[in-house]
Parts: structure tokens; sequence; C-alpha cells
């Protein structure tokens, strides 16, 4: 992957990318960090792809300025946890402890990040287990294991051999969206797919799921700004 810049103002950067794969010409703005990549055929001149990027300036741009700015977590900071935003602030004692409207962290405030991300995995590891296990009883299929992890590009993952993988960051979230989440990848446990039967298993051991998965789709990207590492 190359990278070329755009004419304008300010100049427009793009990461180039040939795939063996790619049938058309495509550009991608990434919701995290708002860089551009053009994906275009091999067999394909690099200046027709790079003309199509050009046409598509204006619209590049628009995309970049709508993405939400980066949040340094560190004492002080608000924080979403299960749907509800908490300041995080210094407490006492050896334990971090939330209420309904802070984060109380103790120790050295340097380390206050690194101690609310370890929170936040194990709540939410926690909490996307009892999901799983609720509703794979529900369909009456076991998983195989539970991970959790930092994915930019998807919520939740399972594998053929029934794993189940989910983004920590869901902990932040509303407790119904982490719900169905964990809904919507253990009924994948019985069709690895997105076709009509799917859903049909995903309403049946969760419920109406339009709202959660439209709170994902308006709001999800914001859960992705926060950092937690300098």
């Amino acid at each position: 992957m190359n990278q070329h810049y755009l004419a304008g103002n300010p100049p427009l950067e793009i990461n180039l990318r040939r795939s063996k794969r790619a049938r058309r010409i495509s550009l991608r703005v990434s919701s995290l960090d708002g860089k551009v990549t053009l994906t275009f055929p091999y067999g394909l001149p690099e200046s027709q792809a790079l003309e199509f990027a050009n046409e598509k300036a204006d619209w590049l741009r628009k995309q970049q300025d709508r993405q939400v700015e980066t949040v340094l977590v560190a004492l002080g900071v608000t924080l979403p946890f299960r749907g509800s935003h908490r300041v995080i602030v210094s407490g006492s004692g050896r334990r971090i402890e939330i209420s309904d409207t802070a984060i109380y962290v103790p120790g050295n405030p340097e380390t206050a990040a690194r101690r609310v991300l370890g929170h936040l995995k194990q709540s939410a590891r926690s909490e996307l287990a009892l999901a799983s296990d609720t509703y794979a009883a529900k369909l009456g299929k076991p998983y195989s294991r539970l991970s959790i992890r930092d994915t930019r590009t998807r919520w939740g993952s399972c594998s053929s051999n029934g794993g189940l993988m989910y983004s920590w960051r869901l902990i932040m979230a509303p407790p119904n969206v982490l719900d169905y989440v964990a809904a919507h990848e253990v009924a994948h446990l019985v069709e690895m797919n997105h076709s009509s039967e799917f859903w049909k298993k995903v309403e049946q051991i969760y419920g109406d799921y339009s709202k959660p998965r439209q709170w994902l789709r308006d709001h999800g990207n914001e859960l992705h700004r926060f950092r937690f590492d300098d």
C-alpha cells in the first residue's frame, strides 16, 4: 500500500491499495481516524483510480469533517459506562468504584487510564459471558469459548467452531445494546449468515432488536473515540 496526496486545501492523503478481489474502484473513510483508502483491481491504471478519487474529493473532505474528536482518558474525563456518562475522579481504597455519576479510581493519577481500561474489560467479559450463556441456553446451542478484543470493524463475531468474540467497548453502550450483540453472535451458532432465518433466530432469543441495532448505527462510532494510552 502506498500513499498519494490529492491537491486542495488541505491536501488529502489517500492510501492506495491494489486488490485481487476488487472488481471495481472503491473509497473508504475510516470511522475511527478518518484515513482514506482507495482500493482498485489489478490491471487498472493507477491514474484512473486517482481520477475517480479526485472526483470524490469534496465528499471525502466532508466525511473527514464528520469524524468525532479523539478523547484521551484521564482523571476529569467523562466516560460512558453501561450507557450513562460518568466522570473519572480520584478515589480511595484499592478498587475502582462506580456510582451513577462518577468512576472513582484510587492510586497514582498517571495510571488511572490503564486501571479504568482493565475494569472496563473485566466488566465487559462478565456481562457478555452472562448474556451469551443466557441466549445460548435459549437456543440450545453452546459456544466453545469467549474472547474480548478491541475490534475496529465489528462488534462481535462467531467462528465456525463456535467461538464468540466481542469488543470490550460494548460495556460503554446501553445494556440492551450489549445484549443484542450477544444474541446476534449466538444466533450465528446455528445460522452462519444473515439470512431471514438468522434474523428470526435473533428475534426468537432476544425480541425486537430494531432499537439497539439502530443505536449502534447512530452512536457506535462514538465508543471508539476514547483512547487509554498516551
